[in-house]
């Protein structure tokens, strides 16, 4: 078994040559290149940030798994930090706080890493809000365009910047920094926002989650506020078919693409697209001066 030494730490390398995307033939070896390519841009987003891994030990058409718990047999300089979970318990999670703890993940076949918009320096207090705008049957990224710049104007409005990134699948996420604010109050914020969206999009937005609701229109997902849910990280792998990747985007290039296929990176995409933007998020890195009281 190969044996990496990154940053005076030992990580072992195994079956790099597995396939986990058979539609592309992307192996593990590559997803653990793709992972420490990134790793300038990636790591900053995961700093203090408790992480839920989807693992894929036998590629995305095989059995995934989402695992919270720090996994058997990981190394001593791995970061634990505690943290409460639904119903007052508490669970150690991983932290990735360097490259060679990135590495050790993605040598875990942990394709997706998920994270809360708090940090465990700051528990349940968001340093960002979330929307996540998920189309339904019969809508697609016209619908979501046309959501997302309506969110967009409202957050302006309220003194703060939407940055928008692909889910990595269909829908997209809108993200704006904030300065440490309770989780509940980022909550009913953002649950706001959906509600009024609805309201001045009735026949493309919708604030429930409903199945039945939501053919042709864009469900605004504001649930992932609470400070028990995950969101998809920013540059994160996606266990979908291709190796697609939830990246930041710009506005313009959300205004000019054709198509949600157009629009979504794959992870062969990435090195070009940051020697060209750089990370396009790094905005919410740094809570922003001013931040009127959330409505």
């Amino acid at each position: 078994m190969p044996i990496a030494d990154i940053e005076g730490h030992r990580v072992p390398l195994s079956n790099l040559e597995k396939t986990l995307y058979p539609a592309t033939g992307f192996t593990k070896g590559e997803c653990v290149h793709y992972y420490a390519s990134v790793a300038d841009v990636l790591l900053p987003h995961l700093r203090d940030r408790a992480v839920s891994f989807l693992r894929c030990p036998d590629g995305v058409e095989g059995a995934t798994f989402f695992a919270k718990h720090v996994p058997p047999g990981t190394p001593d300089w791995v970061t634990r930090r505690e943290v409460t979970l639904r119903g007052g318990t508490t669970a150690r999670q991983i932290v990735l706080q360097d490259l060679a703890s990135l590495v050790w993940a993605a040598n875990l076949a942990a394709l997706e890493l998920h994270t809360h918009q708090w940090r465990t320096t700051s528990a349940r207090r968001a340093d960002r809000l979330v929307l996540d705008l998920d189309p339904g049957e019969g809508a697609g990224l016209p619908e979501c365009r046309e959501v997302a710049h309506w969110l967009r104007a409202r957050l302006t409005a309220d003194g703060l910047t939407a940055l928008p990134k692909t889910s990595g699948a269909k829908g997209l996420h809108l993200l704006a920094g904030l300065r440490p604010t309770d989780c509940a109050e980022v909550s009913a914020y953002a649950k706001r926002l959906a509600v009024e969206a609805e309201a001045a999009l009735p026949d493309l937005a919708l604030h429930r989650m409903t199945r039945s609701l939501r053919a042709g229109k864009v469900f605004v997902d504001h649930s992932q506020n609470s400070w028990a849910k995950t969101t998809a990280t920013p540059y994160t792998l996606r266990a979908r078919s291709h190796p697609t990747v939830s990246a930041p985007v710009t506005w313009e290039e959300l205004a000019d693409a054709e198509s949600t296929e157009a629009l979504v990176p794959h992870a062969g995409d990435m090195a070009e697209r940051l020697r060209r933007h750089g990370d396009l998020l790094a905005p919410l890195l740094a809570p922003p001066e001013a931040q009127p009281p959330l409505p």
